[in-house]
C-alpha cells in the first residue's frame, strides 16, 4: 500500500500532560501555558497556581487542570471541534490522519490509546483533507 504508514505509539491522552499545554490566557487572550500545578502567561504576567488537585477534564477543547480553552482548537468537518494540547499532540494527529495505512498497537490495552479513541469524524477518509487543512491552520498559530 502506498502512502505513509502510521504505527500507534501507544500514547494515552494523559501522557501528553508531561509538557506544557497551550491555552488562551483568561486575562489577555494571548497564548499561555498550563502544567498540572500552574497557569502562566508571558504576555500579561498572569500566574495561577492550582490549589488542590481536583478532578481533571481530559476529553475536550479545554485544558484538563484549569479548564481554560485550548489555544489549538478550530471548527472542522461541519460543526465538530478539532483540538490539540500542543505541537507534539498536533504532530501525532497529523501523522495518523495523513497515513494511508494505520496500524493499531499491541500494548496492554490498545483500545485506550489516543488514536484508538479518536472520534469517527476525524478518522473518516472523506474528512482527511479538511482535517489536515485545519491542522495546518492550527500549526500556523504557533509561530
Amino acid at each position: 500500500m502506498d502512502g505513509p504508514r502510521f504505527r500507534d505509539p501507544q500514547t494515552r491522552i494523559g501522557n501528553l500532560a508531561d509538557e506544557p499545554i497551550l491555552v488562551v490566557c483568561p486575562r489577555c487572550s494571548r497564548r499561555a501555558t498550563v502544567t498540572p500545578e500552574r497557569l502562566t502567561c508571558t504576555g500579561c504576567a498572569l500566574v495561577r497556581v492550582r490549589s488542590a488537585p481536583n478532578y481533571s477534564v481530559w476529553n475536550g477543547p479545554v485544558d484538563p487542570f484549569f479548564r481554560e480553552p485550548l489555544w489549538l482548537r478550530a471548527d472542522c468537518c461541519g460543526g465538530h471541534t478539532l483540538w490539540a494540547f500542543h505541537e507534539r499532540h498536533l504532530d501525532l494527529l497529523e501523522r495518523f490522519i495523513a497515513a494511508k495505512l494505520r496500524e493499531r498497537g499491541l500494548g496492554d490495552d490498545p483500545g485506550l490509546t489516543l488514536v484508538a479513541r479518536l472520534p469517527a469524524w476525524i478518522t473518516a477518509a472523506k474528512h482527511r483533507d479538511e482535517v489536515l487543512r485545519t491542522i495546518a491552520k492550527l500549526r500556523a498559530t504557533l509561530s
